[in-house]
């Protein structure tokens, strides 16, 4: 599965799990292993600071306007309202193997790692 198939879904809900943070679609679940900036017209959100959450759940009900993963650069969900989530796939910016993974909830489809 291509990280493109998530275009025209809607965000469902945002999980936030001990140390990543998942994005359900209907259908599709993209899970990221680091914690991805948020991109808002007036400015970004990282991990930590206060507003964060609230950005990251405020984009659910709207709908993928585009999405993108480029190697060992970042992956990138941008929203109808113009708001985007950011993860950068550089080897300095991931703890792990790998920066995330897109997934169909219910098991159909293959897993695409990032």
């Amino acid at each position: 599965m291509e990280l493109e198939a998530i275009i025209g879904q809607e965000l469902a809900a945002v999980e936030f799990i001990q140390d990543y943070v998942q994005l359900r679609f209907d259908g599709p679940l993209v899970t990221f292993y680091e914690w991805p900036e948020v991109f808002r017209e007036e400015g970004s959100y990282a991990f930590g600071e206060p507003e964060y959450r609230d950005v990251l759940c405020a984009v659910i009900g709207e709908s993928v306007s585009a999405a993108s993963a480029e190697e060992g650069e970042a992956v990138e969900i941008a929203f109808e309202s113009g708001a985007s989530v950011r993860c950068s796939l550089r080897l300095e910016d991931i703890a792990g193997p790998e920066g995330g993974s897109v997934a169909y909830a219910d098991g159909v489809g293959e897993i695409l790692n990032f």
